[in-house]
């Protein structure tokens, strides 16, 4: 469709005519009431409640009211009674003018369903007005030729009141040549006329004064009078005439002010005076004059006010011709008035819902009603809203509409709908009005509340302190007001899985899936605030008990019924440097000088593997990261110590100037900050006449002994390949002593270490024959012979150990020399071998030494 020239956007339409001349109400006619004009507010009109066949509570219950085409509150409806009233003085005058039957329409609406129940109130005419002339003197100028009988027109009186209460009838002053009679015309008036009863001689009476006398029906009648003043004149054998006895004319009620809507012409034979012609308007009323003019020379009808069809559709005047001689010629006036399309549609709310509640069915909004003062195609209205709203237009009767929703709403896609109703008439141009409906959407709890991650992650340094806060969850809820508000809680019932120590959380198909992990109480562990989601810790925690644990949150809302959401949270606990290296190996107890000393050849040579220092550490990570270094030593630089694997090997030969017993004094350090140490004395004692054992590289060639590499210790290494004569008496009583000492050094070794418990993680076995198996407290004896293989005895990698080695010890006697030999490695682990300018750039390395 094209209004006004430019395309208007397609709408959901619905098409209605109504028709301002009378509207079908189908097998129901209106009711029907009258009531006395001038009557006292609150007078009783009617039990409407009765004639509607409705109960009196059902008034109240379905919100009922009286809406009239204009919206004046001149009646009232008591809900409480079912009555219907006055509620003002009602003058009929102001109401319908000169209307004969006064007719007020008006509508009963109820809600719960709409019903329209269309109500007419017959106004009854009171006589309060008398008759009025328009002029409190007329002129009259009669021929004196004239005959009985001729009748002159007269200004009719006019009276407000109507029927029997307006004008019935006229009299003439008594004793006078004239008598009054009445004719009516076609608008139902009764218009009077002079009628000359006898001729007139102006020699004898050149003027006479005569008194008209109106007089209405009432009780008691009002009257209005007004005079004639009766000119006789000469002859004039000649009246104008007008071309036509009837004007009828088409005005649009757009015309401008000042604008010539009909010119009347007539014609007069006589000459001079006699034919001179004047016009002037008969038979004309008040709102006549208000509205034409009439230009008495020219007979220009000119209109001086604004037309309105709206109001006035037609008018009808008479127009009088005179000559100079006082003959006239009389012919009437028809104008009637087209309607323009210059009225707008016009809306009406009567009932609105502001508030609209969500996931509600079809609901009705708003009730309105539209009119259009125009007539014709300009009154024909379609109304319509927007597209983008999930609300619909349902036509109801008597052009009322209704707003209704076309389903359930959601408040957290749209919170406020502004809906427009737009109204247009079919006129040319097109006219429309346009208001805005603004319905909010209220809040039901339909959404549960939503976490922002579904597992949270905190990391908690150990050993806090309580109450300390390490962190929080949030939640989201997208309804408002008490529905949004959270409150957050622990699920207590939910008890806190911890992971074993020295497994990673998250190993599904590792060797600690299978296992039942121990449990703890959640609620010792942390508190929850829950107004903010903040979460703190109750207690210190410990790394090295619990490294980490997981338990449920909820949040709830305030609605009724409340709604809730969960997520987990996982806290994980970080490593402080809080335990010192531990030495497990050589004992401390046991490293007093003569006790289970470490055996060295004289013949050793670089490289030789004096023992190891075992160590463990009860933290993790970096923390647990341990080196060794030399501290001191009775030779320096004889003997140097393996930084990561705290291997003791000679740094150079052993010569005989070197001291047979050297006391050395190891630092084992972590890494952590600050960084913690222990250290351990290790005793080595230099014999003579004892093998030279060597632990060649793994990638050495044969036959050079004395060196190893950290690549680990590979296999046998060979014989020593050089036997020392001895004579027999130095063998026995070598043989003798070491039998003797190392007897009393297992004795004391075993006694130790049974009284431990099995504090070692492993077994170590020193050069000198003291076999140790600190896991199961008990000594295994040296070989009897070199013949056979001696006892297997198991260093395993306990704490921060990275390998497990096996050693085989067989010491002879017989003959005067003895055998070390160092087996495979089980799970060889060594670190790469560093270069000499990395040694020179770590501190670490300090006093220790890389082999390769």
């Amino acid at each position: 469709m094209v209004a006004g020239g430019e395309p208007i956007p397609k709408q959901r339409q619905v098409m209605i005519l109504f028709l301002f001349l009378g509207v079908a109400w189908g097998d129901q006619g209106p009711h029907r009431y009258s009531v006395m004009e001038e009557t006292e507010k609150g007078t009783f009109v009617a039990d409407l409640a009765q004639d509607l066949g409705l109960a009196v509570r059902e008034l109240a219950a379905r919100e009922a009211r009286v809406v009239s085409e204009d919206n004046e509150p001149r009646l009232q409806l008591d809900v409480q009674t079912g009555q219907l009233i006055v509620n003002g003085q009602l003058d009929r005058e102001e109401l319908c003018g000169p209307t004969e039957q006064c007719v007020l329409s008006f509508q009963v609406v109820l809600n719960k369903p709409v019903e329209v129940f269309p109500v007419e109130l017959l106004l009854e005419d009171v006589n309060d007005h008398s008759p009025e002339f328009p002029e409190p003197e007329m002129t009259l100028k009669i021929r004196e030729t004239s005959l009985p009988g001729t009748m002159f027109p007269l200004k009719r009186a006019e009276d407000m009141d109507v029927g029997r209460n307006g004008v019935q009838n006229y009299s003439i002053s008594p004793n006078s040549p004239f008598h009054v009679s009445t004719r009516p015309r076609g608008d139902g008036r009764a218009y009077p006329e002079l009628v000359l009863d006898r001729e007139l001689d102006r020699e004898e009476q050149a003027e006479l004064l005569l008194t008209l006398t109106a007089r209405d029906g009432g009780s008691p009648p009002r009257s209005g009078t007004a005079h004639i003043r009766v000119l006789v004149l000469d002859v004039n054998d000649n009246a104008p005439e007008f071309t036509q006895t009837l004007y009828e004319v088409q005005v649009p009620e757009d015309s401008p002010e000042g604008s010539i809507v009909v010119q009347v012409t007539a014609r007069d034979l006589d000459a001079g005076t006699y034919g001179e012609i004047s016009y002037a308007l008969i038979y004309s009323s008040q709102e006549i004059r208000k509205t034409f003019e009439l230009n008495s020379l020219s007979g220009k009808v000119r209109l001086i006010r604004k037309l309105d069809f709206e109001t006035v559709s037609s008018y009808e005047f008479d127009i009088e011709a005179s000559d100079g001689g006082g003959l006239s010629g009389k012919c009437s006036v028809s104008i009637k008035v087209l309607d323009v399309n210059d009225n707008p549609p016009e809306i009406t709310i009567s009932s609105l819902t502001s508030s609209v509640p969500e996931n509600s069915p079809e609901i009705e909004v708003a009730l309105f009603r539209i009119r259009d003062r125009d007539s014709g195609e300009n009154g024909r209205m379609i109304f319509s809203i927007q597209n983008d709203v999930p609300f619909k237009l349902k036509p109801t009767l008597d052009n009322f509409i209704t707003l209704v929703t076309e389903g359930p709403l959601d408040r957290e896609a749209r919170a406020q709908y502004t809906i427009t109703i737009t109204v247009s008439d079919l006129g040319t141009p097109r006219l429309q009005s346009q208001h805005n409906v603004t319905v909010h959407v209220s809040d039901v709890n339909d959404n549960a509340p939503t976490f922002s991650q579904a597992l949270y992650t905190l990391f908690v340094l150990e050993n806090n302190s309580p109450a300390l806060h390490i962190g929080s969850v949030s939640a989201s809820d997208r309804d408002a007001g008490t529905n949004a508000q959270l409150t957050y809680s622990l699920l207590t019932q939910d008890q806190a899985t911890q992971q074993p120590q020295g497994q990673q959380q998250g190993q599904g198909q590792g060797q600690g899936q299978g296992q039942a992990r121990p449990q703890v109480d959640v609620g010792a562990l942390v508190a929850l605030d829950a107004a903010s989601g903040q979460l703190f810790a109750l207690r210190a925690l410990d790394y090295e008990t619990l490294r980490a644990f997981e338990f449920g949150v909820r949040a709830s809302d305030g609605g009724s019924p409340a709604l809730s959401g969960e997520a987990r949270v996982r806290v994980v606990l970080r490593d402080a440097n809080d335990h010192a290296p531990r030495v497990l190996y050589p004992p401390r107890n046991g490293s007093a000088a003569g006790a289970c000393p470490e055996l060295v050849p004289r013949g050793a040579e670089a490289g030789y593997v004096v023992s190891k220092v075992v160590a463990v550490d009860g933290d993790s990570g970096r923390n647990a990261w341990l080196s060794y270094e030399l501290l001191q030593a009775t030779e320096p630089g004889l003997f140097g110590v393996w930084a990561h694997s705290g291997e003791v090997r000679t740094a150079r030969p052993v010569s005989e100037r070197d001291a047979p017993q050297q006391r050395l004094l190891v630092q084992v350090r972590d890494h952590g900050e600050p960084p913690l140490s222990a250290s351990v004395a290790l005793h080595v004692l230099l014999v003579d006449g004892f093998s030279q054992p060597y632990l060649p590289r793994p990638d050495a060639p044969a036959g050079q002994a004395g060196q190893a590499g950290v690549g680990g210790v590979g296999g046998v290494g060979g014989e020593a390949g050089q036997a020392e004569a001895l004579t027999v008496s130095l063998v026995v009583a070598l043989a003798a002593v070491s039998s003797l000492f190392l007897a009393s050094v297992l004795a004391l070794v075993a006694a130790r270490l049974c009284g431990r418990g099995g504090a070692g993680a492993g077994a170590v076995a020193v050069g000198s024959g003291c076999g140790v198996s600190v896991a199961e407290g008990r000594f295994f004896p040296a070989g009897a012979g070199c013949g056979g293989v001696g006892p297997l005895v198991d260093v395993g990698g306990a704490g921060t150990l990275s390998q497990s080695y096996q050693y085989e010890v067989c010491v002879s006697g017989g003959s005067g020399t003895g055998e070390f030999k160092f087996m495979k490695p089980i799970i060889p682990d060594l670190p790469p071998p560093f270069s000499g300018k990395e040694l020179e750039e770590n501190p670490d390395f300090r006093n220790s030494f890389p082999f390769s």
